[in-house]
């Protein structure tokens, strides 16, 4: 009898143990592949566009028209949705998936809504960049921009809300890639979403001081804003 719960209480330790290995397992992101999915969104979603030639505008050397007779059919201009589409399929293609920022900057390609958030993010950079030279916004250390001289922020107080609001889906799109990730790799795998939650936020608000341009305020890990 005394053998047999020996036996049992050991089968409920193993089987603790099994449950709490399931619990974090895979809940851990390299810092360096999740921002360079960041980045690697960042370099096809936030180009600013300019001097680019429309398609059947080609010049010869020297810069006159071809003389050409024939007529070429129109193009219409890509927005910047479609041409993240063509590049995500060129790159699954080719490439598949070979790393895991790829991983994580394929899966939140196909979100609709972190394509969107891109999209506005993109508009309202020239506004925002304003805002920072002047020093009415920082870098805070949630990956967000926070009022420092609200006497400078030119009545844009929408505009830099709209921007947090989208920063924060895209945040949310990166704990989702992660999560979708981590179950696909292992379908018996817990994650804990507010964990992946503060890690997709910790290295967005890394990736936001990285590039802050000197002059911005930037706020440290510690709270403190300084000056880049």
């Amino acid at each position: 009898m005394k053998m047999r719960l020996v036996k049992w209480l050991a089968s409920l330790a193993c089987g603790m143990l099994a449950a709490c290995a399931i619990i974090t397992v895979n809940v851990y992101f390299p810092e360096k592949d999740v921002k360079q999915a960041y980045k690697s969104l960042d370099e096809m979603l936030l180009k600013q566009e300019g001097g680019t030639k429309k398609p059947g505008e080609e010049q010869p050397a020297g810069g006159q028209p071809t003389g050409t007779e024939e007529k070429k059919e129109e193009v219409k201009p890509q927005s910047s949705l479609d041409r993240m589409w063509q590049n995500i399929s060129l790159v699954s293609t080719a490439n598949a998936a070979e790393n895991l920022a790829d991983d994580l900057a394929i899966e939140m390609s196909s979100m609709p809504e972190v394509l969107k958030a891109y999209e506005e993010i993109r508009k309202l950079i020239p506004q925002m960049n304003a805002l920072r030279e002047s020093g009415a916004v920082g870098e805070d250390m949630q990956g967000l921009l926070k009022v420092l001289d609200k006497s400078k922020l030119a009545g844009m107080d929408a505009q830099v809300k709209a921007m947090n609001d989208n920063r924060k889906i895209v945040i949310t799109g990166m704990a989702k890639a992660m999560e979708t990730i981590s179950k696909r790799r292992n379908p018996k795998a817990k994650t804990d979403f507010n964990q992946l939650m503060r890690n997709a936020c910790d290295t967005f608000a890394d990736t936001r001081r990285e590039s802050a341009k000197p002059g911005w305020m930037i706020q440290l890990k510690n709270g403190a804003w300084v000056r880049k």
